[in-house]
């Protein structure tokens, strides 16, 4: 068992089996863990926000599905992956705050969702699993070596997808 690397928020991440990638938190944020299964390179993002282009101050490219997931595809690529087997987990884009007024309800995490399955189409990366929406915050982590990519939630039981 290798090292485990943490990812923070609007952070990513790649690494090299044997090691693995972690990240914390995941409410409305979304965990995307790309691999490319023959050489065991993968990387992790942990976004905040569907859009760059709807933010002013954009220049985090990790917070965004739209620029996050490109860098981290480039920087697999750089490390001896390769894009045309690339394969995708995603977990996380929860609806943590529920409102009254359902007219004013803010569904970030499901735009998250929805933005980050947009990119990887675009990208041809197949989703092989997701841990998606509810109404809970999930920590995971991700090992590049067997894809396995385990979630955990306070009062759920540990899932690996």
């Amino acid at each position: 068992m290798g090292e485990i690397i943490k990812v923070g928020m609007a952070d990513l991440n790649i690494c090299k089996s044997p090691d693995g990638l972690t990240t914390l938190g995941l409410g409305s944020c979304v965990g995307i863990a790309l691999r490319d299964p023959i050489t065991k390179v993968g990387g992790l993002a942990h976004i905040m926000l569907p859009d760059s282009t709807a933010i002013k101050d954009n220049t985090n490219i990790p917070k965004f599905a739209d620029t996050g997931i490109v860098e981290l595809v480039n920087r697999i690529v750089c490390a001896g992956g390769s894009k045309n087997r690339l394969v995708a987990k995603i977990a996380g884009g929860a609806q943590m705050f529920a409102f009254q007024n359902k007219s004013s309800l803010i569904k970030v995490g499901e735009k998250n969702v929805m933005a980050v399955k947009k990119k990887l189409e675009e990208l041809n990366i197949p989703i092989l699993a997701e841990d998606t929406g509810e109404n809970y915050g999930r920590t995971v982590i991700f090992y590049p070596e067997t894809g396995d990519f385990v979630i955990r939630a306070v009062g759920k039981p540990e899932k690996v997808i």
